[in-house]
């Protein structure tokens, strides 16, 4: 059955109806990512952070964006950033954006992957955004590989879409099709598509 991964860059205050609807979608969710200042940002928010203790309430896996630069970014970075998601909004793990592809970059991963795990008092959900067909060593670090990022205009995804591949697609029409399991399809075009739901969550104005 297919789940829908949402990434949704809205602030509570500003958009309450959409985030009212993810809550409601609760079972068709594999989870919501949550990005209060592409990041944690400097201090807790006190809207993220209501808004993600109903999302957990409600049994949806909420997963805090961290930037990793495909790589570049200092590892100590990363990991501070995400102890201050679990801090602050008690989420379940992490959405890394910008993740590499190769090979070489292999090591870094994995040592971030072992650093939340010695960071959590629990298991951490590690979503890997890397937009694009990854090297097969990712499966090994990733719980979930988003293996296409872009429009619709272009999804055309080469590679197996396993069990554990997540495609997210913007300006998408309503009828739109994915061919991942999970997934997230949305009507909003750049530059700020991922401030729209998908299409049958959207609510009607």
């Amino acid at each position: 059955m297919s789940k829908l991964l949402v990434p949704y860059y809205e602030h509570p205050a500003e958009r309450p109806d959409a985030w009212e609807a993810l809550i409601a979608a609760a079972p068709w969710l594999y989870g919501v990512v949550l990005n209060p200042a592409s990041g944690a940002g400097s201090s807790p928010d006190e809207a993220f952070a209501a808004v993600a203790a109903r999302l957990c309430s409600a049994g949806v896996r909420v997963l805090g964006y961290v930037d990793t630069a495909y790589g570049r970014r200092p590892p100590q970075d990363v990991v501070r950033e995400a102890a201050r998601h679990r801090a602050w909004y008690g989420v379940h793990g992490v959405f890394l954006d910008q993740v590499a592809t190769s090979a070489d970059q292999l090591p870094y991963y994995a040592d971030l992957r072992a650093a939340f795990f010695a960071t959590y008092d629990t298991y951490v959900t590690v979503v890997l955004n890397h937009g694009a067909q990854p090297h097969p060593g990712y499966a090994r670090i990733g719980d979930l590989l988003v293996t296409f990022e872009g429009p619709w205009s272009a999804y055309r995804p080469t590679g197996p879409a396993g069990p554990d591949t997540c495609h997210l697609v913007y300006g998408a029409p309503p009828d739109a099709v994915a061919q991942a399991p999970v997934h997230c399809l949305v009507p909003g075009q750049l530059p700020h598509p991922w401030g729209t739901l998908p299409h049958r969550l959207e609510p009607v104005s």
